[in-house]
């Protein structure tokens, strides 16, 4: 059997190419094109090691080194944490690039009657997989980042009224610009139903939503602590008659309060 060293040297290459752009990308790293190739170079290099006698293990080992090389190559080292991170987002897409590339020639390759799988014979063209790479690679990425920039939106929530302790989970609704209309404080909102006790001194604030306007009932709290941000003073809290239709939620934070 022809093995044709420099086609694997380039398809290698490319695929080492896509995931450090990849791991470039979601972790933000702003790396120079120059840098990707040199990591991909490495990594292409490794192909080599599949023309020694070298065992399974042996041959574990050799892929974690050039795996380290590659990063430290394209990312350099500027903190244990920082090291370890891009490390980690590199393996992640393999195994997702790979698990997925696996995935489609098995679906073209393989016949099913009942619980029986057989070889039909055929099997996707590698050329085929290398540009089919860069599409799941996008896909991913992009899915990825939607749901990084969705949950980096949710907060942890505490506060105290009346002797009662509220742990709350809230996010950021950035839909939400209802304020004091006099003194201008925004206006956090959580489901009416959630808060276990009567509220004093009421204070009622006017605002407009799609298809009818009303008056909110809010109170002022003194303090709440939202994790990862800080204590705010003199927040002003609105109860919401229906409750938040986001799974898990109790709570929407407005921009402004996060500002302080």
């Amino acid at each position: 059997m022809k093995v044709y060293i420099d086609f694997l040297f380039f398809l290698n290459f490319g695929f080492d190419f896509l995931l450090l752009l990849s791991v470039s990308y979601l972790l933000k790293r702003n790396i120079s094109l120059k840098k990707l190739c040199i990591g991909a170079l490495i990594g292409a290099l490794s192909i080599l090691f599949l023309f020694f006698p070298l065992n399974s293990f042996t041959l574990f080992l050799l892929k974690v080194a050039v795996s380290i090389l590659m990063i430290f190559a394209t990312f350099g080292y500027q903190s244990k944490r920082y090291f370890i991170k891009n490390i980690l987002y590199l393996y992640l897409n393999s195994i997702v690039l790979g698990g997925a590339l696996y995935f489609l020639n098995v679906q073209f390759s393989m016949k099913q009657k009942g619980l029986i799988f057989f070889h039909n014979g055929l099997s996707i063209n590698v050329l085929v997989l290398f540009f089919a790479s860069p599409v799941i690679i996008y896909v991913y990425v992009k899915q990825l980042k939607e749901l990084k920039t969705h949950y980096s939106n949710y907060y942890e929530v505490s506060f105290s009224y009346q002797s009662f302790d509220y742990h709350m989970t809230a996010f950021l609704d950035t839909g939400n610009q209802i304020k004091d209309p006099y003194m201008k404080r925004p206006v956090i909102l959580m489901n009416k139903s959630t808060f276990k006790t009567n509220i004093r001194s009421p204070i009622y604030i006017p605002y407009h939503a799609v298809g009818h306007d009303g008056m909110l009932t809010c109170l002022l709290l003194p303090e709440i602590d939202i994790k990862g941000v800080g204590v705010r003073k003199k927040v002003l809290l609105g109860f919401m008659e229906e409750d938040i239709k986001i799974d898990g939620v109790e709570m929407l934070l407005q921009q402004k309060v996060l500002e302080g």
